[in-house]
């Protein structure tokens, strides 16, 4: 129930024969409607003709039956949907993003950000290269092409645009012949291989691969690029060897619970959280309930520890997205009145150890606080299963500055104040490291921490190639003066 912008989700499906390829990437990108809510796309290669469909929406309203018969079959399909973590939402900035370029085609999608994209851009646009998107991915795209007119091969453009790129990138690309997979030295966000039926898919999650009936693999190693062509897989591991620095965000809120990375549960995870929870605030209530859908994990694994029964305490309506979808914050507001409501007979006359994925502009909390006083609640005690958000995500969680981070600007007792609650708490910074059973190493924690495992972006803004634009237009040293 988080006010944080969330990811993207990438699809890809190299087949030895031609099948219906948009079909199964339309389930899987089913699956990973909870990555992108604002837009969606399909690119279907047949013998080399690329035929797409995108558009803002979700899954279901972009691919009609008619759209899906349209894109007809293939070999191979790259699939993405979106939410704007750079550049604004709309048509313009659906993926994939389709390049036709000397030596041919080639369709990308992107889940990630780049803290040199600025850099990049403007080197680009200095060059005479004209920009269709505002879009990070859009940039990679160029540093492909521009790689792979003077390179062999596909594979070599790659290896030769991630010596370029800084930040977080899971990429899937198709050229006529090829699918690849490259995933950022870092490994900032997941990607996994499957396979079905001789079929090899990729996939930012392993849920997608369950929805279509592919067997996981493995996971994609950070700085690893796979290709996938009718002779088998390769693997380059060139770029592999830095520290991993694993966004531990999609594990206490993203990524479905029902999805496994690095060999973990997510569901487990976020229980392991609850549990973290609830040793270390020992609160005198009679019932646990957590916010759909991503707090449900973490207050019941609070309940199991604690020994205080877990409740249901909010009916979800299950035809709206995710709250932080809408952009404007008026907009935030009105979805939650219908998103939740509250079961008032679990919760009236009772104290409410209320567990959610995070806290952090504080607004959205304040009104399900609210929710609960007004269904006749004794206490709320709101518990975050993540630490404080105090600095800014430049990898893809839209956190671009410390402006509107409640816990920036105040201490729990003010924060319990400001929404309503009896008290606040937030997950350990040292417990989230131990998430998923390890030694406590290969996550980022930046945006709890202040400390990143890259160089800062010179522009940190959401609507950072927006605002150069805007710079340009109304700086008179750019006019046209004749």
């Amino acid at each position: 129930m988080s006010q944080i912008h969330d990811e993207c989700g990438v699809f890809g499906i190299f087949a030895p024969e031609k099948q219906d390829v948009a079909r199964t990437a339309y389930y899987a990108l089913f699956a990973l409607q909870h990555r992108g809510q604002e837009s969606a796309g399909i690119v279907v290669n047949d013998d080399g003709v690329f035929t797409s469909h995108k558009d803002a929406g979700l899954v279901n309203d972009v691919f009609t039956e008619d759209v899906l018969a349209r894109l007809g079959e293939g070999n191979m399909a790259v699939g993405h949907v979106r939410y704007s973590t750079t550049g604004t939402g709309g048509r313009e900035n659906a993926q994939p993003i389709v390049v036709n370029h000397l030596k041919g085609n080639m369709a990308l999608a992107h889940n990630g950000n780049l803290v040199n994209a600025y850099e990049l851009r403007t080197e680009l646009e200095s060059r005479g290269s004209i920009f269709h998107s505002t879009t990070d991915s859009e940039v990679i795209s160029y540093i492909i092409t521009m790689e792979r007119v003077r390179s062999g091969s596909i594979e070599q453009a790659v290896l030769g645009a991630m010596d370029k790129l800084k930040g977080a990138y899971s990429l899937v690309l198709m050229s006529p012949s090829k699918l690849i997979a490259a995933r950022d030295p870092h490994g900032f966000h997941p990607l996994c291989i499957g396979e079905r039926d001789g079929a090899y898919i990729v996939a930012s999650e392993s849920c997608a691969l369950d929805a279509i009936g592919a067997r996981f693999e493995r996971e994609i190693e950070p700085g690893e690029m796979v290709v996938f062509t009718k002779n088998g897989v390769v693997s380059d591991r060139s770029h592999c060897g830095r520290a991993k620095s694993l966004c531990v965000f999609e594990y206490l809120y993203i990524a479905r619970p029902d999805s496994v990375i690095d060999g973990c549960s997510v569901h487990e995870a976020r229980k392991q959280a609850g549990a973290f929870l609830a040793k270390k605030y020992k609160i005198d209530a009679d019932v646990v309930v957590g916010v759909p859908d991503s707090g449900l994990d973490a207050a019941f694994g609070y309940a199991q520890a604690s020994g205080i029964p877990y409740g249901i305490g909010f009916i979800k309506n299950k035809y709206i997205g995710r709250t932080f979808i809408a952009p404007a914050q008026k907009t935030r507001e009105d979805r939650v009145k219908i998103k939740l409501n509250v079961l008032t007979s679990a919760i009236r006359g009772k104290r409410v150890i209320l567990v959610d994925d995070s806290i952090v502009r504080g607004t959205t909390c304040g009104r399900i606080v609210k929710l609960l006083r007004d269904a006749g609640a004794k206490e709320v005690h709101m518990i975050s299963s993540a630490p404080p958000f105090r600095y800014p995500c430049y990898y893809g969680t839209d956190i671009d500055s410390q402006e509107n981070l409640i816990a920036w600007h105040h201490t729990e007792e003010e924060i319990a104040k400001i929404i309503g609650a009896d008290s606040v708490g937030y997950l350990d910074l040292n417990d989230v490291r131990f998430l998923t059973g390890g030694n406590g190493e290969g996550f980022c924690t930046a945006c709890f921490s202040g400390e990143y495992p890259t160089e800062k972006p010179v522009m940190t803004e959401k609507d950072r190639f927006e605002r150069f634009k805007r710079h340009i237009s109304e700086n008179p040293k750019f006019q046209n003066k004749e």
